[in-house]
């Protein structure tokens, strides 16, 4: 009897330990674009309700959102109150102007650290630019504990530039070696708008350093635009990503259309991943 309760206590504690490794994580990349932009009918107030419908119907853990102001944060917060965020405004790193902000499931994950870089040659400037983009750029990132408490996941979120290539392309470049400083070999999910196609090389570059959660699993799919123009368009490029790194394995990706009778929550498709830390013999 001894024996069968130390066999059964044994296995009991192993499967609590390295239960986080099999857990499946739920992330969403979204630009969910400015509330206080004019668009009309499709103006913040009149389109809300259908996004906040659509983040509750997916039960999310992480949410990488860009074009989002403060306002929107706190109504966001609201809906999902069991959601924490971290992020500042781009113009002065406090609350001015546009944030790249993480929100996060803060009853599964614990905040263990985060920071906003500018995409610039002086990251740590705040409101800097120098590559030819007319808008400040940024990245936020944040460092989780894993429910069990064993495991560091990073998130990193970006939107780039819509204007300059040199700005896609050297944005890229400095969040690759920002990530190896920051996150090391741990876990890490990128999350953005890239305002790049999937032959774009910045995108390109991307791919030769991470895993597009989406043609991971949808290698064939060709109709994969995300920016909708308020109408569902879908045959443009693939301008939004998740992306991962070799310590995570993709379960399901896909670019989500939630609309509701025909009214969509943004201009932007959002697109949604799920993932597993690997267990140490899957690297």
């Amino acid at each position: 009897m001894k024996k069968v309760f130390f066999t059964t206590m044994l296995s009991f504690l192993l499967v609590s330990c390295n239960s986080h490794v099999n857990e499946t994580y739920q992330i969403i990349s979204f630009n969910i674009r400015y509330g206080s932009a004019d668009d009309g009918d499709n103006s913040w107030e009149f389109r809300k309700s259908i996004l906040f419908e659509y983040l509750k119907s997916r039960n999310v853990d992480i949410i990488g959102a860009q074009e989002v102001l403060d306002f929107q944060i706190d109504e966001i917060l609201e809906q999902l109150p069991n959601m924490d965020y971290v992020g500042v405004g781009r113009e002065d790193g406090k609350n001015s102007g546009e944030y790249s902000p993480i929100f996060y499931n803060k009853n599964k994950f614990k905040l263990m650290d985060g920071n906003t870089f500018w995409f610039s040659d002086t990251p740590d400037v705040v409101a800097s630019k120098s590559w030819g983009n007319n808008y400040t750029r940024i990245c936020t990132w944040a460092k989780f504990k894993t429910p069990k408490g064993e495991e560091s996941i990073f998130v990193f979120n970006v939107h780039l530039d819509h204007e300059s290539q040199n700005s896609r392309e050297k944005s890229v470049d400095l969040l690759i070696t920002k990530i190896s400083e920051i996150a090391g070999v741990n876990p890490v999910i990128i999350t953005g708008d890239f305002n790049a196609g999937e032959s774009n090389p910045a995108i390109l570059n991307m791919k030769n350093n991470f895993v597009d959660t989406y043609r991971i699993k949808n290698p064939k799919t060709e109709v994969v635009g995300t920016f909708n123009e308020w109408i569902g368009e879908d045959s443009k490029e693939k301008l939004d990503y998740v992306f991962v790194n070799n310590r995570l394995s993709v379960a399901e990706a896909a670019i989500n259309k939630f609309n509701r009778n025909g009214k969509y929550p943004s201009d932007h498709f959002p697109v949604s991943a799920s993932v597993k830390i690997k267990k140490p013999s899957e690297d």
